[in-house]
Formats: C-alpha cells, structure tokens, sequence
C-alpha cells in the first residue's frame, strides 16, 4: 500500500479509502464488519469514512469500537446533513444542528476527535459565513481537524471558502463526490479545482451503484443490491447505456484477466485529481476485488480505452478548441 498526500493537510492516507454505510445493516453485523475491518488494516488502509446518518448512527458505533485500539493511526472522516434519521432537529447547517451532531458522532465513534468532518450536501440557509465560522469553532475547539465537503458543485466550494479566507476562518480541505465511469461530471470543474487549490478528494461510487460489477447484466433488477432496494439509485443509474458500458468493462477485464470490480476503480484512482476511492463491502468475499484494484497497470493506453466507453463530459466554457 502506497500512501499519498490528502491535499494540502499534511494528512497521508492509503491509496484506497473504506467507506463503513454497510457497518451494522444489510447483513455486515459486528463480527462481519470487524473482518472487513482487520482486512483493510492488514493491507494498509488507514483512511476510513463514514457518516451520522449510515444505519442510524450504528455504523459510527461499529466504526468506533473498531478503531479505537489505533485511534492514533487511523484517518477518520463522518458527516452530518443528509437524514440523519437519528433527531428531529431539522435540515441544514444552523450552529446548533452542527455543535449537536458533531457531539452525537464523537460519543458514537468513541473518539476525542474526527479528521474530517463533512457537510452532507449542500443548503442554502444559513449563510454560508455562519456555516463555515461554526466548522472553524469546531477546528479551534480540537474537536475536527479539517472541514469537508460532500456533494457540493464546484462553485459552492469556491464561494465557502472565499468567504473562509476573507473571515480567516478554516476552509474546506477535503471534497466527496460522486464519481465513476458512470458518473464524469466531476471531471469538468471539481477536480481540476482540487488540483488547483491543492483540496483532497475522496469520491464515493466508484462501481456506479453496482452496475460496474457486472452483476446486473441487462437490467437484471431482481439481483439484490441498491438498484433492486433504492429508487434513488435506479433513477440515477438505471438505463440501457450503463449496461452495456458495463459490459464492455467486463470485456476489457476478462481480456485482461482481472476483476471487473478491480479494473472500474483502478480507473478512477487514475485520475490525478482522485486522492482515493472510496470502496465498499458487506463481507469479504465483496471487498477482495476492490483491494485487487491496486494491482492494475494502469497505463495510459489502458485509461483511454476505459475512458472510451463513455462520453467525456464538455469543458466547462464550451470551447472545445482549448480542451486539453
């Protein structure tokens, strides 16, 4: 496991990030999540995500008693913002929802401090100015090390931390979006201002929801997993292109002689402005694959041709003549 710089925070994390939703729900109980875990640490994943909102607050609780002999070792990030499920202290980013949720996460990770804390999504209300001094109180407070942002577009990071640096308060550090073979829009402004800015990224659904994995075939729904259980998800990445996308992945995995699962993330940790991926799993038997993406050469060649089974998204001004 090689490790790599998280932007410009002095933090080194693993090549590879391990997002804990499943801990606690759809299967993945203690004992299932504690092999995962040790799995992951045995390889040399360091860099472990999480969320407030993941199985109501259980996968905080597991995440917590998992990492506490190592606290010191480990990369930790969890969010608030998005249906917790746990409170009915309403939407949005008032001071009083983050000084609440950020102390309902450190009781359930069991933990002093949390390295990244991530706003969920964006909101219009508050102003921003009363969101980013409240994550700054946090900062000074010891009780967050950086700011984060997660499903935010390019401009709404831009503005938050503008008006950051203007207040002289903490910006955000590390951004969380959505990104994939399936999924390329990141590619037009957020990474390129992550590089820029020198911001970490941690992008989550790199298998598009499990459509890369190949398990669907041509809209085979009935298999279990997120397009079978979430609407959402179905309206996100449930069309007829993304299956023969992923097919024709699979094509390029079998000529290879890897995983299809290993080949779709080892793409998108090719991407210069990827810090590390975000993977899953509900056991072992799902998480092997996604380790294996670290052994991929990903040559440019290769990259390409991966690249060519979907659109690459138009630049942000539409002048094509200065693409890059």
């Amino acid at each position: 496991m090689n490790y790599v710089p998280l932007g410009n925070t002095g933090l080194n994390v693993s090549q590879l990030c391990f997002g804990t939703m499943t801990f606690g729900g759809g299967g993945c109980d203690f004992d299932t999540a504690q092999a995962i875990f040790r799995r992951c640490r045995d390889i040399g994943i360091n860099f472990f995500d999480c969320a407030n909102g993941y199985v109501k607050g259980e996968s905080e609780k597991i995440l917590g008693r998992l990492m506490k002999p190592e606290r010191d070792r480990l990369i930790i990030t969890t969010k608030l913002g998005m249906g917790s499920g746990i409170d009915a202290s309403g939407p949005g980013y008032s001071r009083a929802h983050i000084m609440y949720h950020v102390e309902q996460s450190l009781r359930r990770l069991d933990t002093d401090y949390i390295d990244i804390y991530f706003l969920h999504r964006f909101h219009e209300q508050p102003p921003l100015d009363d969101v980013m001094r409240a994550m700054d109180d946090l900062v000074r407070q010891g009780k967050v090390r950086y700011p984060g942002a997660s499903n935010f577009a390019a401009w709404q990071v831009a503005k938050a931390n503008g008006i950051a640096k203007a207040n002289g308060v903490s910006p955000f550090r590390c951004i969380q979006p959505m990104y994939s073979l399936l999924k390329r829009q990141a590619e037009v402004e957020l990474l390129p201002m992550a590089q820029s800015e020198g911001i970490g990224v941690i992008n989550y659904s790199p298998l598009a929801g499990g459509i890369l994995t190949g398990k669907y075939g041509k809209k085979n729904l009935q298999v279990d997993g997120r397009l079978k259980e979430s609407e959402p998800y179905r309206k996100r990445y449930a069309n007829e292109d993304n299956y023969e996308v992923a097919q024709s992945l699979g094509d390029i995995a079998q000529q290879l002689g890897c995983h299809v699962v290993s080949l779709a993330i080892a793409w998108v940790a090719a991407h210069p402005g990827i810090t590390a991926p975000i993977i899953g799993a509900r056991n072992l038997d799902q998480l092997e694959p996604s380790l294996k993406s670290l052994d991929i050469d990903m040559t440019a060649e290769l990259y390409e041709q991966v690249s060519s089974l979907t659109p690459t998204p138009a630049i942000a001004t539409d002048r094509e003549e200065e693409r890059t």
